[in-house]
């Protein structure tokens, strides 16, 4: 009995051993992933007048109207920013040698209001700060330039018309160019395109 018992399991396990050889030699093919449908980005209207409404360091909403009929500079920074913490004392000077000349700094804080408010504390600045948190980022959007990196800066014709962009720290000579370009602008000396062009090359 014994004997019948131990051919019939070398058996079974020689012919498993037969099955297992054969079934390694036949090729697997893995399972071919489901495709993945890409949600296309929807195209980015750019907004020739952009509108909009933010709250001041207070609390009081701020209607971006309110500056019509002034040359906009609409900077877009961050507390954690560094080049953006450097513009500051930079765009203060500006806006006390350039208010009376038709031009307007405005800050738009792409942070957290309790910080932001910390932070103007001691930055002492004399142009509105207006806090959009994330939601700001969609009015720097409306420019139609893609950007990742903060500081961004917005230039807007005293009519509120979009003139042109700057992505980085704006430095003196940026804010000469800019000061000579849209003075022209006002004066009529020069188209709009004219201007975009040369706010182009900053």
């Amino acid at each position: 009995m014994s004997r019948i018992f131990l051919i019939f399991a070398s058996a079974l396990v020689a012919l498993m051993a037969g099955a297992l050889f054969y079934a390694a030699r036949i090729p697997v093919q893995a399972p071919q992933p489901a495709p993945q449908l890409i949600e296309q980005p929807e195209a980015l209207e750019i907004v020739t007048h952009p509108s909009f409404t933010l709250p001041d360091l207070s609390g009081t909403d701020r209607d971006f109207s309110e500056w019509r009929g002034k040359n906009v500079i609409l900077n877009f920074w961050a507390t954690w920013c560094a080049p953006c913490r450097r513009e500051i004392p930079l765009l203060k000077a500006f806006q006390d040698e350039q208010s009376g000349n038709g031009f307007q700094v405005i800050g738009i804080a792409v942070d957290y209001m309790d910080t932001v408010a910390r932070y103007a504390e001691t930055a002492n600045f004399n142009y509105p700060v207006l806090v959009g948190e994330q939601g700001a980022m969609a009015i720097a959007e409306s420019s139609g330039i893609h950007f990742s990196v903060l500081p961004f800066t917005m230039f807007l014709a005293s009519d509120g018309e979009y003139i042109g962009a700057y992505i980085g720290e704006l430095h003196q000579q940026h804010l000469d160019t800019i000061v000579e370009v849209m003075t022209r602008l006002d004066r009529a000396e020069i188209s709009k395109d004219s201007a975009r062009a040369a706010l182009n090359r900053l």
